[in-house]
């Protein structure tokens, strides 16, 4: 199984910036804990962080033959629809992981132009949204291998 870990705008700021919001975990601390699980499960991750939507859309088609997608869009969330269109493309099963809650936050954070497209949403549980996707997605994906289907299509 192989799962893509994209991460949006300002994301590389995680652990200085605004820490009472966003948690006190640097991005790399998230990988450190991804690629330690995946290990367990036998999961090869590509991580990604970019502050140019080119470049995560680019990653999202680069690696449309892979088993799942974990995105934290950051502000691209609210504002991507060609994010969104890329996802859609694909049909790649995706998970979208804002650290913060956002609904219970300013009333245009509330808007995800990613969530219509992707399989769920895990907001609000900081670096354990990655955590809880990345087992969510496995277990889609052993369930589908037991059925002998396919593990794309959100």
């Amino acid at each position: 199984m192989r799962v893509l870990v994209l991460n949006g705008p300002n994301l590389n700021l995680l652990g200085s910036r605004e820490p009472e919001i966003y948690g006190s975990e640097s991005l790399d601390d998230i990988e450190a804990v991804l690629r330690d699980r995946a290990e367990q499960l036998g999961i090869e991750l590509d991580f990604l962080q970019s502050n140019h939507e080119g470049a995560l859309i680019d990653a999202i088609h680069e690696h449309g033959d892979w088993d799942g997608v974990i995105l934290n869009p950051g502000a691209l969330t609210h504002t991507s629809i060609a994010l969104a269109d890329a996802l859609s493309a694909t049909g790649l099963p995706a998970i979208e992981v804002p650290l913060s809650n956002v609904h219970a936050r300013e009333p245009f954070r509330r808007h995800s132009y990613i969530s219509p497209v992707v399989w769920g949403q895990i907001a609000g549980f900081g670096f354990r949204g990655y955590r809880a996707a990345l087992h969510l997605l496995h277990q889609r994906w052993t369930e589908r291998q037991a059925e002998g289907g396919s593990e794309s299509g959100a």
